[in-house]
Formats: C-alpha cells, structure tokens, sequence
C-alpha cells in the first residue's frame, strides 16, 4: 500500500487561499478551528478592550483580536491569537495592510474554551513563545483563572484580585484578574 504525502503550503498561499476564515496554518498544514463560545467572546473583548485603552493612552503600539502572525517559516506555521499586543517599536514600517504580521507579539492571549484539547492548547503556547513571544496569556473563563507563561517553562497562575502587571512587557499595565470576566 502506498500513502500519498500531503502537500505542505507557505503562509502566502494560506492567507491567498484561507485569509479571514475560523483555521490556522500549523507547520505548513490548515487546521480548522471552531468558532468561540458567547464567554469567550465576552472575554477577549474585554481583554482587548483593556489593552487597547492601555495602549492608546500612552504605551503606544497595537493591540487587536485574531489577526494572523507568521511564527515559522519552512514550514510555514501562521497563529491567530485571541488578543494580542505589539509594542510600538517593534512593528514592522513594511507590513502590509491586508497581510499577515511578520513578527510574533509581545503578548498573546489565548481565551480557553471547553471545546479545546489540552495537547491544542500548549502546542499553540509552545509556537508563540518558540517564536519569540516574551508573554503568553492562558485564560481560563470556567475557572476564572489567567495562567502567565514566560519563556523557559515559567508560568504563574492568577485569579480574583490578584494584579496581572509584567512592566518588562507591558509597561505600565495591569488589571486585577476579576475585571476580565465582569
């Protein structure tokens, strides 16, 4: 019996082909995603929301909601996270308007649904800080936790009132845990 091996594609041909749809490019094949649940969309917003205020009133930078980042090349692996967060002399002057980033964040957030796999969940954390990302956000709607992971294996969980601040990379920044799922 012969198997037929699967042809790998480029994050060009992925945003040329898939652009805007629920899938991600994960070493050079499209993994289909599901759409989030009401809290995780509740969720996010409000993370985004927060960053966005943050950013605008001074740090400066992006921040936004599932917008593609090229992690790897050879194969080509494109992410989109929940929310993330670029500082503002990391974005890239060339990027195009309607394409991918070309850098990791310096935060990405990921809002865990009840739907997503464990071995889902930490291959996407192992791309984004593999890639670069100083700060990967876990967040927990079910259990109203947010899990902090830094590269080198570090991770720090917080919940309730406790202060989520990281002035390394997000200067001026924090929230008590509780204000993401109000």
């Amino acid at each position: 019996m012969s198997s037929v091996a699967k042809r790998l594609i480029t994050a060009e041909e992925f945003w040329q082909l898939y652009g805007g749809k629920h899938q991600e490019l994960v070493r050079g094949e499209i993994i289909e995603t599901m759409p989030p649940n009401k809290e995780h969309g509740r969720v996010a917003l409000a993370i985004g929301m927060l960053l966005r205020l943050w950013a605008k009133q001074g740090a400066g930078g992006e921040a936004g909601i599932e917008s593609g980042f090229i992690l790897a090349h050879d194969p080509d692996t494109v992410r989109g996270p929940d929310v993330y967060y670029v500082s503002a002399d990391r974005i890239p002057s060339d990027d195009g308007a309607n394409a991918f980033w070309t850098i990791s964040p310096d935060l990405a957030v990921e809002v865990i649904s009840s739907s997503e796999k464990a071995e889902e969940v930490q291959a996407c954390l192992r791309d984004f800080l593999a890639a670069g990302t100083p700060m990967v956000w876990t967040v927990y709607p079910h259990t109203r936790e947010v899990i902090v992971h830094t590269p080198g294996g570090l991770a720090r969980t917080y919940s309730g009132d406790d202060v989520i601040e990281h002035p390394d990379v997000l200067p001026g920044f924090s929230c008590k845990v509780a204000e993401l799922f109000a």
